[in-house]
């Protein structure tokens, strides 16, 4: 297959380059960043994407959208992480909350939700994780009870990102039927964080702020209206979600713009190093990393090419999350080794090599391989889906 950009696709990508340079502080690093001006600047970004048609760019333009081509959307999205994400948290709105609601809502939720994710008004966070269901999401235990006019919610959930950022509607999961086999009896809600009593406590991790939280819901009422898609049958819509969502993040694209930083650093400074064997052995690390970026961008290509034409592979969009979580990891690591002692400095010690770029990357990209579906849960989808292989007992 070919993925080669056109030039009308390479000068779009020139010109969210362009608009990036302009439009972002010199002191940008990453949404990530310990720092309270990094929200008020995402979302400011995310309204001047919105009045450029870019922040979504393919939705339809009866949701706010510019009906614009997939390939158009994986320039801005490769661009946006390469970057350190400036859209923050609202990503999460763009590339599978947002998609659900067009795929399962009702024309009234339609028109309440998409709107406002497509203005850049809005933030996000989902209510899936829970303390005794993580990897096995189905044994979820948070309960949605019917009463006249909704249902009240009791339960916890954990890992939920960008909670506190502060969120302002949450995709939650919740079990509608106790009685139900545990993949059955599951509804997706749509959850006002304003709602009388949800609590939000953050988790303090190495990283970093807005990363995670835990959620708590007492006796919370939600509206008929805020019930997506049927009763009892939210599981197949969250795996179609959950598809979305592993593609959506080009991690790829960032570990390629630090890997382009490693390999500037390694030609201005490795010959510093006398050992000829170390220098050997960091060019060798470079090139390796340089080959298994290149494969996991095709791998996400492909996946992508798929949901373009209409298609919900899961098993294509495991295999791109796998090697695009590895290889997020392995550029940690190897920029760790060719920085040396001095690449565990953060930026605010003016002798850091790269501003502290490495300290941050390392640490940020410990919990990669478990966040979004851990890499086991990626591997029986590939073995049960795509080998056939029978499930484990």
């Amino acid at each position: 297959m070919d993925f080669e950009f056109d030039s009308r696709e390479r000068a779009f990508r020139e010109d969210v380059r362009a608009f990036l340079e302009q439009e972002l502080p010199a002191w940008w690093r990453t949404m990530f960043a310990d720092d309270d001006r990094v929200i008020p600047v995402t979302r400011e970004i995310c309204q001047k994407l919105a009045a450029r048609g870019w922040l979504t760019i393919t939705w339809p333009d009866e949701y706010g959208g510019s009906a614009g081509a997939t390939w158009d959307q994986v320039i801005l999205r490769e661009e946006m992480w390469a970057h350190g994400e400036p859209r923050g948290p609202q990503y999460m709105n763009l590339n599978y909350i947002g998609p659900m609601i067009m795929r399962f809502g009702t024309p009234e939720q339609k028109s309440r939700f998409l709107k406002p994710m497509a203005a850049g008004t809005v933030i996000w966070t989902q209510g899936f994780s829970e303390p005794e269901a993580g990897s096995d999401l189905a044994s979820l235990r948070t309960t949605a009870c019917q009463v006249d006019g909704g249902f009240v919610i009791n339960g916890q959930k954990i890992w939920n990102s960008y909670a506190d950022s502060p969120a302002d509607w949450c995709l939650l999961l919740a079990r509608t039927d106790p009685d139900a086999p545990k993949h059955r009896g599951i509804s997706v809600f749509l959850v006002d964080m304003q709602t009388p009593g949800i609590t939000v406590r953050p988790i303090d991790s190495m990283a970093g702020p807005r990363d995670i939280n835990e959620l708590f819901f007492d006796d919370v009422f939600v509206p008929n209206d805020c019930r997506l898609g049927d009763l009892n049958d939210g599981w197949p819509m969250v795996m179609t979600g959950l598809a979305f969502e592993r593609v959506g993040i080009a991690r790829y694209a960032r570990a390629a713009r630090i890997i382009e930083i490693l390999i500037d650093y390694a030609r201005t400074e490795l010959d510093a190093l006398t050992e000829p064997e170390v220098r050997f052995e960091r060019r060798q690390q470079l090139a390796e990393l340089y080959c298994h970026c290149e494969a996991a961008r095709l791998l996400n290509y492909y996946a992508i090419s798929q949901q373009a034409d209409g298609q919900v592979q899961s098993v294509e969009a495991s295999l791109a999350r796998i090697h695009n979580t590895l290889l997020e990891q392995q550029v940690g690591h190897v920029g760790m080794q060719l920085l040396g002692m001095g690449a565990q400095l953060t930026d605010e010690d003016p002798g850091a090599p790269l501003e502290g770029l490495l300290a941050y990357e390392w640490l940020h990209n410990i919990p990669a391989t478990i966040e979004g579906g851990s890499l086991e849960i990626q591997k029986d989808i590939i073995s049960q889906r795509g080998l056939g292989l029978p499930r484990s007992r």
